[in-house]
């Protein structure tokens, strides 16, 4: 059931109320004009105000089933007006809508052909009942307008069934998008923690271990392994720190190579640092990368290689910026680096896809026994790009 009559709401549903009373006092005009006060004026005069009455009922009325009845009863009231004066036929073309978009199914057909036929018959009344082409016509509009409807109808409900369709496949879309904002975000921080606090731990943990073996050994030895696990902690703790409040990289306001340096120092005393091409400021989520790979290259090396000799390279090349990691250690299969554990196994896993997020790319060359090679590259277009990001 429409919520307005005949189902047009707002500016749709106001003509058809306008054009219906328009056509209802010209027809009784057009009447009172050529038949003056004859013996049927009353009559006409009676059914006119009963279907305007009727017709300001079924427009005034709430959506409800009883508006359906009152159609019907309009519909009869003018069928009998028109019988005795065809010249209120004029108004079958608002009847035509209300009848149409109140009813559905085969009542929408029968309370079509309850407005059409009436009017043919009236206008072919109207012409002296000897114009064929009065009656034929009306009942070929009918038709023709109702074909029309039909088909604006289906169009209308095919529209609406799409939109339901793209508004439930958007909300799909989100909630997928959602979930994998979610994952993406345990991925990232599962690099940092795996970056900060469980690289920071596992080598404090291995000065500590150490110190605690050396600890009746007059060298000094002790000592000085306390003194590295203190200055791990530490650090650790400030990483800690960065990560719960902002997630900051380390040492973000100095330059790339002393951040680097910094970085790769705590856990490998005696590695050995180089530069390529011409230094230039990059976006922190470059430097972050970087130094999260740089991070977490030498605490694998320290806790797995036992490397004597460790280099790290920065190129500033034209279309790219790349950081190399070599060690001289014990090497190992790239090909058969087991699935992460809760024992660990994150490392290389989390400098991938730090790198492959900007839109780099990662490579490991290293076979067991003869050291290793880490190379992160990341294009020039991800560079500029968020270098403008950074700059506005």
């Amino acid at each position: 059931m429409p919520a307005d009559l005949a189902g047009l709401p707002g500016r749709a549903g106001r003509v058809v109320h306008l054009s219906f009373l328009l056509l209802l006092g010209a027809s009784a005009v057009r009447y009172l004009t050529h038949h003056g006060l004859d013996q049927r004026w009353q009559l006409v005069l009676v059914l006119s105000l009963a279907l305007a009455g009727v017709y300001g009922v079924i427009a005034a009325a709430p959506r409800h089933d009883k508006t359906a009845g009152w159609v019907w009863l309009l519909v009869l009231l003018w069928a009998g007006l028109v019988l005795n004066a065809p010249s209120f036929a004029w108004c079958a073309f608002s009847l035509f809508f209300v009848c149409r978009s109140t009813f559905s199914g085969r009542a929408g057909y029968v309370g079509v052909a309850g407005v059409v036929v009436p009017a043919a018959l009236g206008l072919f009344l109207l012409g002296g009942g000897t114009d064929y082409a009065m009656l034929l016509g009306p009942l070929a509009a009918g038709v023709l307008l109702l074909l029309v409807y039909e088909r604006i109808e289906r169009d209308a409900r095919t529209r609406t069934r799409l939109l339901h369709e793209v508004s439930a496949a958007q909300a799909q879309l989100a909630g997928h998008e959602h979930d994998a904002k979610i994952i993406a975000e345990r991925e990232r921080l599962a690099g940092e923690l795996h970056d900060t606090v469980t690289q920071g731990l596992t080598s404090s943990l291995l000065h500590l271990e150490a110190a605690e073996q050396s600890w009746e050994q007059p060298d000094g030895v002790a000592r000085r392994n306390l003194a590295a696990a203190t200055v791990l902690l530490r650090s650790n703790l400030s990483e800690t720190r960065n990560l719960v409040h902002t997630l900051s990289s380390p040492a973000d306001a100095l330059p790339l190579g002393e951040a680097l340096q910094q970085a790769v120092l705590l856990y490998l005393p005696d590695a050995r640092f180089f530069s390529n091409g011409t230094p230039r400021p990059l976006p922190p989520d470059i430097r972050h990368v970087l130094l999260r790979v740089a991070q977490s290259a030498a605490a694998n090396i320290k806790l797995h290689a036992h490397a004597l000799t460790v280099s790290v390279t920065v190129s500033y090349l034209p279309d790219s910026v790349s950081l190399d990691i070599f060690d001289d250690g014990a090497g190992f299969d790239p090909a058969a680096v087991p699935e992460p554990t809760a024992a660990g196994g994150y490392g290389l896993r989390a400098m991938r896809q730090r790198v492959e997020q900007l839109g780099g790319v990662l490579f490991v060359e290293s076979t067991p026994g003869e050291g290793c090679i880490i190379a992160a590259q990341l294009p020039a277009a991800a560079l500029a790009q968020r270098t403008i990001r950074a700059e506005t």
